[in-house]
């Protein structure tokens, strides 16, 4: 085995320890909000380490210009989908975990300020 296989069995290895630990807390946290963080914390992190992964073991540019597209695009859109579902549940009045300790958007709403 030599340090490009090594390199690429590390970051495999890393991308798939991400998406189990995000698999358990999608199965284990006690509500949505706390799912919807599990679970856009595994697909950005371990789809990082599979991404750079495979990049190193492929090795041409073209696999490493896609792995990186693909990298930026899931670090601006990962983020910005978990945030407006996480909005929309919480604006169709989905219950939050009963040890929640404030609730910031609604505080901000019985101020006036703007939902948007």
């Amino acid at each position: 085995m030599d340090v490009r296989d090594a390199v690429t069995v590390v970051f495999l290895v890393a991308g798939l320890a991400f998406m189990l630990v995000g698999v358990l807390g999608i199965v284990r946290l006690p509500d949505a909000y706390h799912r919807l963080h599990a679970s856009s914390k595994c697909t950005t992190l371990g789809l990082m380490g599979l991404l750079v992964g495979a990049a190193v073991h492929i090795g041409t540019s073209g696999a490493v210009v896609k792995a990186v597209l693909t990298m930026v695009f899931a670090l601006v859109a990962t983020p910005v989908g978990s945030h407006v579902l996480a909005k929309s549940a919480h604006a169709a009045g989905m219950p939050q975990w009963d040890r929640t300790l404030s609730d910031e958007l609604a505080e901000d709403r019985e101020r006036g300020f703007p939902a948007g």
